[in-house]
């Protein structure tokens, strides 16, 4: 580039428009969050009891296992969305690139682990 201003030098080396994009799924995962933890408070705070056998039977449940399915996701983007911004920030160089690998396979694999567990129950019922 020349030796121009500071302005003229970083011109075009911004965020290529991806930051409102990332900034608006923050505040839409942020806003599912408080939505379906509200909601897992208030199914949990209703439950008879709290021990394996009645959290089994409420999880078995359409009406609760697709909301817990939806808040494990929603949770994890967040997270990744969240880690995402201070890897970029903090971490430089080749170890960014790495971190950032290994926060995509940890969230992928956390997700997974969440949303087998939570459909397993409800497909086995009480029973396992």
């Amino acid at each position: 580039m020349g030796t121009g201003t500071s302005i003229g030098r970083v011109r075009g080396l911004g965020a290529a428009r991806e930051g409102t994009h990332h900034w608006w799924h923050q505040r839409l995962t942020a806003g599912g969050n408080l939505l379906l933890v509200v909601w897992f408070l208030a199914s949990v705070a209703r439950l008879p009891a709290y021990d394996a056998a009645t959290v089994q039977i409420w999880l078995s449940s359409p009406w609760a296992a697709i909301p817990m399915a939806l808040l494990v996701l929603n949770l994890f983007y967040h997270a990744r969305l969240g880690l995402q911004i201070a890897i970029e920030d903090y971490a430089h160089r080749e170890g960014g690139t790495v971190l950032l690998v290994l926060l995509n396979l940890v969230t992928v694999v956390g997700a997974a682990i969440g949303v087998f567990s939570i459909l397993k129950i409800a497909f086995t019922g009480a029973s396992a």
